[in-house]
């Protein structure tokens, strides 16, 4: 049997005491002592490395822990380049260039891929709103987009978010303020190198690490739902927390 023990105002978790007076281990103590005493050879997580940098299109890091680590990336390290050079282009705001290098390299994979187009189409259009463009913005809407959102309602849903930023004159105050973030870049330019390694055949689309952490994210949902005591593993931190 245990009771909660009291502690001081510096007391960071409760203690758990057994009914002899004896103190036990937390939950958490308990399980990161099982998690030491699992071994991952070195070998497994150099590669499981190694498999992230070269899915994410990280050609200077890859070829430098290729270097130290002794690791094979298991390809040419040159491919990447166009990858690469895509990526950047759409972190930095240049869409259009990349709809171009992309139709270059694999010209029907945007034919083929609708959604993806207009997603593409869609951060253009954010972009022109960013740099407050107004007339330009509604015309490549108007001769781009439109025929999308009547087609689909999903399609229309989202421009509309899109072209909500036009009513303020801050943008950044809209609520869709999100479309803004350096972070949608982000997630329009890894959806678009999905494709591409699915268009290069590329054993999969997604890193063996990210995987993991879907994997991570949905044990732990799943356990919330069961009201399981276990211990939380923030991942924006890396910290395991103590059952609440």
């Amino acid at each position: 049997m245990y009771s909660i023990g009291e502690g001081g105002a510096g007391a960071t978790q409760p203690s758990l005491i057994a009914a002899g007076g004896k103190e036990e281990p937390s939950l958490r103590e308990e399980w990161m002592e099982k998690i030491g005493d699992i071994r991952m050879p070195r070998t497994a997580m150099n590669k499981l490395v190694m498999n992230y940098l070269v899915t994410e299109g990280f050609k200077d890091a890859a070829v430098r822990f290729q270097e130290e680590a002794g690791v094979s990336a298991g390809q040419d390290l040159g491919m990447l380049d166009n990858r690469i050079n895509i990526r950047d282009n759409i972190q930095a705001g240049k869409i259009q260039e990349a709809i171009s290098l992309v139709n270059q390299l694999h010209p029907q994979l945007l034919d083929n891929d609708r959604y993806l187009l207009f997603h593409l189409q869609q951060q253009h259009l954010i972009e022109l709103i960013r740099e407050q463009k107004i007339e330009e913005a509604l015309q490549y809407a108007a001769e781009n987009l439109a025929e999308r959102g009547e087609e689909d309602s999903a399609v229309l849903q989202e421009l509309e978010r899109t072209l909500a930023l036009l009513a303020f004159d801050d943008p950044a105050s809209c609520p869709f303020a999100d479309l803004l973030s350096p972070g949608h870049r982000q997630q329009v330019a890894s959806q678009l190198n999905a494709a591409i390694l699915r268009a290069e055949h590329a054993e999969s689309t997604q890193s063996k690490l990210a995987v993991s952490l879907k994997m991570l994210l949905w044990a732990q949902e799943e356990l919330d739902k069961k009201r399981v005591r276990y211990p939380h593993m923030q991942l924006s931190t890396g910290q395991i927390e103590e059952p609440k």
